[in-house]
């Protein structure tokens, strides 16, 4: 008689105006206490519990990039992502649970479970490793992009985001496709006119490469 390896996928970073968005798909080895939906989970229980997932269960992670959002909107972005996440598990799930209401073509029966993130532990756990994985890249993009705060804010539209966002202008980490960096974009191309670069600000310890990833 066949396992059945039920695979739970996640996303996070939609709503922010920076960085990727980046999905997580789950399969659980063994269970795993204290799942739970990643935004009501504090940062230290949320890294606790994805230590311990990187034992108890198999892990995908996928990710599309600014440009890819810019270039197919932040829907497909996602999608893309979440089969990504799905191709990089180490093993083929017989059945994928999806959640919230749209879910990407799979060569495996999937399915939508709208509040899967508080019901599903497969997909609570995906919640939990998309978290932790993108505030880490944040993290980082934040010591290489210094005065924006990715660190605090993740690329959320927090008001301290968006007045860095007035007072530096994009970095290429911005998804110009989304008004508020659209509008900052404006404002910094009116006042230093046309250019191959887009923000007057630059990354820690070099010079600014257009296009830059």
């Amino acid at each position: 008689m066949s396992t059945e390896l039920v695979a739970g996928v996640d996303e996070v970073g939609r709503g922010p105006l920076a960085g990727p968005v980046l999905a997580a798909a789950v399969v659980l080895r063994r269970p795993v206490e204290g799942l739970a939906d990643s935004k009501t989970l504090s940062p230290r229980r949320r890294e606790q519990l994805a230590a311990e997932l990187a034992s108890a269960a198999w892990i995908g992670i996928g990710a599309a990039s600014t440009r890819e959002i810019e270039r197919f909107d932040i829907l497909r972005a996602t999608l893309l992502a979440m089969r990504r996440a799905v191709a990089r598990l180490p093993v083929r799930p017989t059945r994928v649970l999806v959640d919230g209401s749209r879910a990407p073509e799979l060569p495996v029966p999937v399915r939508c479970v709208v509040g899967g993130d508080r019901l599903v532990a497969e997909i609570m756990a995906a919640s939990i490793v998309a978290k932790v994985v993108r505030d880490r890249l944040m993290a980082r993009l934040d010591r290489r992009w210094p005065g924006y705060g990715f660190a605090a804010h993740a690329g959320y539209p927090t008001a301290a985001h968006r007045a860095a966002l007035a007072r530096l202008g994009p970095c290429p980490h911005h998804r110009r496709t989304f008004r508020p960096v659209a509008a900052a974009l404006a404002r910094s191309l009116g006042a230093s006119g046309p250019s191959e670069w887009t923000g007057s600000a630059t990354p820690a310890g070099s010079s600014p490469r257009p296009g830059e990833l």
